[in-house]
């Protein structure tokens, strides 16, 4: 079920869709990949996709350490795309083998084993 409130101009709303688990993945495959996000973390590759993310854990990884705006340039490389790149970025941006810190404005990515 999806419930969304808010107001269209002046008019309130408060729409309620119930939605099953072929809706949910029919809309889930009509959405950029970078908005979907996994429910669960992938034990092994199966999908390009899932490839993709196992490359640039290991590109930060291999790196150990690499600020923001180069690290994008290196996934939009590998991803071929630069919103491939940035939905990876936000992945490990939230992976906990990822550290970020601010050193004179510019986010760096540390890659931390756990």
């Amino acid at each position: 079920m999806l419930r969304i409130k808010g107001t269209i101009g002046d008019w309130p709303v408060d729409l309620t869709v119930e939605m099953d688990d072929a809706d949910w993945a029919r809309l889930a495959q009509n959405l950029p990949a970078a908005a979907v996000a996994p429910v669960a973390p992938v034990p092994a590759a199966s999908g390009p996709a899932d490839q993709l993310w196992l490359a640039a854990q290991d590109l930060l990884r291999r790196s150990g350490s690499t600020e923001g705006p180069q690290l994008l340039g290196e996934l939009e490389a590998l991803a071929g795309s630069a919103g491939a790149a940035k939905g990876l970025l936000v992945r490990l941006r939230h992976s906990p083998k990822v550290k970020i810190e601010v050193r004179e404005g510019v986010q760096v990515f540390n890659w931390v084993e756990e």
